[in-house]
């Protein structure tokens, strides 16, 4: 218990980094693991989790409130190699990036058997029930509480909180969001002290790649920031923006920066982050 209590205080500890006014954690997957394990046992607040990318960071250029919710997230993890790069021009070890579907078969793997309790909240009709099925024969003794796969279009308020009462009373002590950004994270924005679960995380495609749906880029591609081309190949009419035209604004976005042209703190949070309870609103 001493060397868990040595652990969770210097992680509690870490550093983080901007990237484009968006405070981004320097940490690496088993740290995360074992912050998630801590914030369960302790059971004190709702407490969220956030795999961000490229996408995200660009996204919350596009609209400050979504730039907001970001920045009151306990933890922005690095999950595309742009952000781990960006983080190591800081100053940062990291080693890898926080790779979403990686992120959730190394939570499994670490509790299976000891009683952790997973709700999978997201994906297109079906995903959610594979991806637990899947989990559950690779991770004997995986305790999956309950799935849901939302219906594909917007939700009303009373459909939205139907869900979260749902996932309240089953209880999890982790659920898991695929829902792809923006959308995942205001909705765990919207709803994390409604349903009063210890860990939210948002995973986005982790659900379609871990089911078997979609095929996952090879590692040798992930870990060199080539899945955005995996990844559009497989789809380009529904990817070929997101990468193209936002992978474009990354870029100018971090050279005006770079330049001085453009302060993008000014457009950041007016919200402290990682501050339980409170929520930006939206």
């Amino acid at each position: 218990m001493g060397s868990q209590n040595q652990t969770t205080q210097a992680f509690e500890s870490h550093a983080s980094f901007r990237v484009l006014g968006v405070h981004v954690d320097a940490v690496q997957i088993p740290e995360v693991v074992a912050q998630m394990k801590d914030w369960i046992h302790k059971r004190a607040d709702c407490h969220s989790v956030a795999a961000t990318s490229m996408h995200g960071i660009v996204e919350a250029q596009h609209d400050p409130s979504f730039k907001e919710i970001l920045n009151t997230t306990d933890l922005v993890v690095p999950d595309g190699m742009p952000l781990v790069w960006l983080g190591r021009r800081q100053g940062h070890f990291l080693s890898r990036r926080v790779y979403g579907p990686d992120l959730v078969l190394a939570f499994c793997g670490a509790t299976a058997g000891q009683g952790y309790r997973h709700f999978f909240y997201g994906g297109e009709p079906g995903v959610a029930d594979r991806l637990a099925a899947s989990l559950k024969a690779r991770f004997p003794g995986l305790n999956v509480v309950g799935t849901c796969s939302p219906p594909f279009r917007v939700l009303s308020a009373e459909e939205n909180d139907e869900i979260a009462e749902m996932i309240g009373r089953d209880a999890p002590d982790v659920l898991w969001i695929g829902l792809g950004a923006p959308k995942q994270e205001r909705w765990m924005h919207n709803h994390k002290a409604q349903m009063r679960v210890p860990v939210l995380v948002c995973v986005g495609a982790a659900f379609d790649m871990l089911s078997g749906k979609r095929k996952q880029a090879p590692p040798w591609m992930g870990e060199r920031g080539l899945e955005w081309l995996f990844r559009l190949l497989q789809e380009p009419g529904r990817l070929w923006r997101r990468y193209l035209v936002y992978g474009s604004q990354f870029i100018i976005y971090l050279l005006l920066e770079s330049l001085r042209l453009k302060n993008f703190d000014a457009d950041g949070s007016r919200l402290p982050k990682r501050t339980p309870g409170r929520q930006a609103p939206v």
